[in-house]
């Protein structure tokens, strides 16, 4: 399903102007969210933060009209993954931006299992580093190169997701998702200086952690740090708390530890 242009359309296929920055130069910002029985989980944050993106590319997005899109999308279904895009539009051939642009905004939607919601998974520590230097590395734009191929990667080696370290060797991210670590009372996540996007479900969890007896920080931490944790997890809009099983040869029993399990029951409250 798709939403362009104010309606409702069967299908992704439509009309596009083949000079759109978003498509040649991946001049865009997007936003996947979950919908439950016509609602957007976390709408409120999943607005703001594209808004904010495009804001940050410079150009600017409507938010009611993304917060439409969104709804009208949500509406076609139980459980759905919709991803909504904004592109700064067309312009002349070149890098430079135009000076007046024209932005595009569409949305999608597809089924989301319910199974993939707080299932574990593997990691594979990918050699492909994430370059914490780049603003990009802080937005969801389309340039997905990396992780299409670290993604590739990791399930040639039996693994569901790949980790990705910054250029100085500390863990960053997941290739869809942002990462926990559980050190006794501890619960640490990298920072957005190490070349993370905050995702909407990380702040979620940040916010219910002092309550489950955890005492939240932002941290660096070397591959080494990372694998000495007593346990760890990915956040995501769609998985939301994925317990995480290995990370290459290391095995962890994440879903199984009682805070892991007291953070994941609190986050379904509150995805409820």
């Amino acid at each position: 399903m798709l939403w362009l242009e104010g309606r409702l359309r069967t299908g992704t296929t439509a009309p596009f102007d083949l000079s759109d920055r978003g498509l040649s130069l991946g001049d865009a910002v997007f936003d996947t969210a979950l919908a439950l029985d016509g609602r957007v989980v976390f709408e409120g944050a999943h607005v703001e933060r594209l808004v904010a993106a495009a804001g940050t590319l410079g150009f600017a997005v409507e938010p009611d009209a993304v917060r439409q899109a969104m709804r009208a999308l949500a509406a076609t279904g139980p459980r759905l993954a919709i991803r909504t895009t904004a592109t700064r539009g067309t312009g002349p051939r070149g890098l430079k931006a135009p000076a007046a642009p024209r932005p595009v905004l569409y949305a999608t939607a597809a089924p989301s299992a319910a199974s993939l919601a707080f299932a574990p998974l593997r990691l594979w520590p990918t050699d492909i580093a994430r370059n914490e230097t780049s603003p990009a590395a802080r937005l969801k734009t389309p340039a997905y190169l990396d992780a299409v191929l670290a993604a590739g990667e990791a399930a040639a080696r039996g693994f569901d997701e790949a980790l990705f370290r910054n250029t100085r060797g500390q863990v960053a991210c997941a290739g869809t998702g942002n990462l926990f670590a559980v050190f006794s009372d501890r619960l640490v996540t990298p920072p957005p200086a190490d070349g993370v996007l905050a995702g909407i479900v990380r702040a979620e969890i940040l916010a219910l952690a002092a309550g489950e007896g955890f005492l939240p920080e932002e941290r660096s931490l070397t591959l080494p740090d990372f694998l000495g944790a007593d346990a760890v997890f990915l956040t995501n809009s769609l998985r939301l708390l994925a317990p995480v099983e290995a990370v290459g040869a290391t095995a962890f029993a994440s879903a199984a530890h009682p805070g892991v399990g007291q953070l994941a029951q609190a986050l379904r409250g509150r995805v409820g």
